[in-house]
C-alpha cells in the first residue's frame, strides 16, 4: 500500500475530491490501496488504476486538472511536478485515486 507524504495543500484537495490522480517518480507501488498522510492527518483511497510513463506523457490536457487544481493548463502543471523534483527525467506513476462515495470515512 502505497504511502504519500503531502503538503497541507494537496492533503484539502485529496480529501474534497479535487484531486484524483497522484504523480510520483518511480515504478507503480505495490497495493490497491493508497494513504495520504500530512501531519497527523491520514486519508486513505483505493486505487483505481496506474499509468506509468514519462512525465510529459502522463500529465496531459485530459487529467492536468486532476492532478494540480490550481493548474491552468498542461504547462503549469508540469512546472508545479518539476518544482517538487530535482530532475524530471525517467519514469512517473500516475495513481488514479476512486472516487467512492465512503472514501472519506476513514479520514482522521
Amino acid at each position: 500500500m502505497p504511502l504519500f507524504m503531502v503538503k497541507k495543500e494537496v492533503f484539502g484537495w485529496v480529501k474534497s475530491g479535487q484531486k484524483t490522480v497522484e504523480v510520483r517518480r518511480g515504478n507503480a507501488r505495490r497495493g490497491e490501496e493508497a494513504v495520504f498522510q500530512c501531519g497527523s492527518n491520514i486519508l486513505r483511497l483505493q486505487i483505481a488504476k496506474k499509468e506509468t510513463g514519462r512525465l510529459d506523457e502522463i500529465v496531459r490536457q485530459d487529467n492536468f486538472k486532476a492532478i494540480i487544481p490550481s493548474a491552468k493548463s498542461v504547462e503549469e502543471a508540469l512546472e508545479y511536478l518539476k518544482s517538487l523534483y530535482d530532475s524530471t527525467e525517467g519514469l512517473f506513476t500516475a495513481y488514479y485515486l476512486s472516487c467512492n462515495s465512503d472514501e472519506h470515512l476513514n479520514s482522521k
